[in-house]
């Protein structure tokens, strides 16, 4: 077996719509197919790949299974996305990676989990 990639991530909502918004809008992906389940939900992609899917219509877990503390994302211009994180009013951080340099933003999607943007180290730095 070898492993060539990483095929998506899944998250559970509590809220299929708001969810869905959230990425859209925030993380700039887009709605496409996704076979008839009997569960609500949705594929999210990133050009012609489904890199997230939604799962809804059933309670959120008191207790979260497995231990993943985040998803990443590759993405460019650093400045757009500070700036739609403040303009929707989502608390985030930003950090410079030492020694690659490269710019870490993290910030939480509605349902509580945790997201990362990786920048290239040559973007400059955001104007707050």
């Amino acid at each position: 077996m070898t492993i060539k990639g990483m095929n998506h991530f899944t998250v559970l909502s509590g809220n299929l719509e708001r969810s869905k918004t959230f990425y859209i809008n925030i993380l700039g992906l887009t709605e496409g197919y996704r076979p008839p389940f009997a569960f609500p939900g949705a594929w999210l992609y990133a050009g012609d790949q489904a890199i997230l899917h939604i799962m809804a219509g059933r309670p959120l877990p008191v207790n979260a299974a497995g231990v993943i503390d985040h998803m990443a994302f590759t993405a460019s211009n650093l400045q757009t996305a500070v700036d739609t994180l403040k303009q929707n009013g989502i608390h985030y951080e930003l950090r410079r990676l030492e020694g690659l340099e490269i710019w870490q933003l993290f910030f939480h999607d509605p349902d509580g989990a945790k997201v990362e943007l990786d920048f290239p180290a040559g973007e400059p730095e955001p104007e707050e």
